[in-house]
């Protein structure tokens, strides 16, 4: 059978590859049309926490989904801190984020990040709003 794209110049051949993945036994297995790329089907998200406060309190639980990017967002005119805490034993005891040993996930201004790639079933996050003046409309998702 002939190769219906002949290789032209300039360059007289071709790099090829192959996709491939490791099969029950972990060999190699080459895609084809026969032997499709495995997937997996994520499962939901969960409901994203939000809110609006102009006061200082601790907002949550956000019950994650592990394999997900959790994403903060918070809009308004406001003065103050607000961190994203980890926990996993259901909020008795709420851990800062750090990367590095640095701060990780405090906000002083609003916006839009995504702050954490959680790896672990039944972990929760809450929000550490302190407020010195005004109002903060907040969003934690998945």
């Amino acid at each position: 059978m002939s190769d219906p794209t002949p290789i032209s110049a300039p360059a007289g051949y071709a790099p090829t590859f192959a996709l491939g993945f490791a099969d029950p036994d972990t060999n190699l297995s080459l895609v084809s049309n026969g032997r499709r790329l495995p997937v997996a089907v994520a499962p939901p998200a969960p409901e994203p926490l939000s809110g609006e406060t102009s006061a200082s309190t601790i907002a949550g639980p956000f019950a994650t989904t592990a394999g997900r990017v959790v994403t903060v967002a918070l809009e308004g005119e406001w003065q103050g801190t607000v961190r994203l805490l980890r926990s996993t034993d259901g909020g008795v005891s709420q851990s800062s984020l750090r990367v590095a040993g640095a701060a990780w996930a405090e906000y002083t201004a609003s916006g839009c990040e995504q702050a954490w790639s959680e790896t672990e079933e039944g972990v929760s996050f809450f929000l550490d709003i302190a407020l010195s003046s005004g109002s903060v409309t907040y969003r934690v998702s998945q």
